[in-house]
């Protein structure tokens, strides 16, 4: 009889271990499933707080206005700097050679001119390029006036190569965003305008919905 009551104690106290050990693994398996929970929230939050960088065309516009290529590497095309870049520096480059013979022919042209009208005055004829020496004033004066000309048309060249370089940038920064998928379509019709009596075209763009398809289940 002393037997059996230590048995039912004994199978008594091992039902109680099994049950603290059940509430041990769950409470663990709960732990470990609300840690788990908490990681996808925290990295699903910081993914969401992450803000997304869009192209602005108005930076492209900014840095293409200070820096000549500035833009178009903001646009990721650096396959065009190059081309900004010689177009830029070729009007500059004119620019200084035909500044510095404008100055030569300037100045050989006054030498000589007062050197014709005051024979005497011949102390800035020795300071001439050699190779505008045998030029008369006549034709030294053309070579002048060209030389001013086209210096003042490298200028010209010079903003509007930069005004190019601005609009390239601002204009494929525009179209980084431009939608150009299959979904687009255009359409060309002919028009006619009542109050001038005249004829034209029209272009409309559409966007065309996704088509929604129906199945039969057999």
């Amino acid at each position: 009889m002393q037997a059996f009551r230590f048995l039912i104690l004994f199978l008594f106290l091992a039902a109680m271990q099994g049950k603290l050990f059940a509430q041990t693994d769950t409470s663990k398996r709960v732990t470990a499933t609300t840690l788990s929970a908490k990681k996808d929230s925290l990295k699903k939050g910081a993914s969401d707080s992450i803000p997304v960088k869009k192209h602005d065309p108005r930076k492209a516009t900014r840095r293409s206005a200070m820096i000549p290529g500035w833009g178009q590497a903001y646009n990721k095309e650096y396959w065009k700097i190059p081309l900004v870049y010689a177009a830029v520096g070729i009007p500059v480059g004119l620019f200084v050679y035909n500044t510095s013979w404008y100055k030569k022919t300037k100045f050989a042209y006054e030498a000589k001119y007062k050197a014709s009208v005051d024979p005497t005055d011949t102390a800035d004829l020795k300071q001439i390029d050699p190779q505008l020496v045998n030029l008369s004033t006549a034709s030294l004066q053309s070579y002048r006036n060209s030389f001013r000309r086209d210096r003042d048309y490298s200028v010209l060249f010079f903003l509007l190569a930069w005004g190019l370089n601005v609009v390239d940038a601002t204009v494929f920064a525009h179209l980084k965003e431009f939608d150009v998928s299959s979904d687009l379509s255009m359409q060309v019709k002919p028009a006619f305008n009542p109050t001038t009596r005249s004829t034209g075209l029209t272009f409309t763009f559409t966007s065309r919905k996704p088509e929604h398809k129906l199945y039969e289940v057999r």
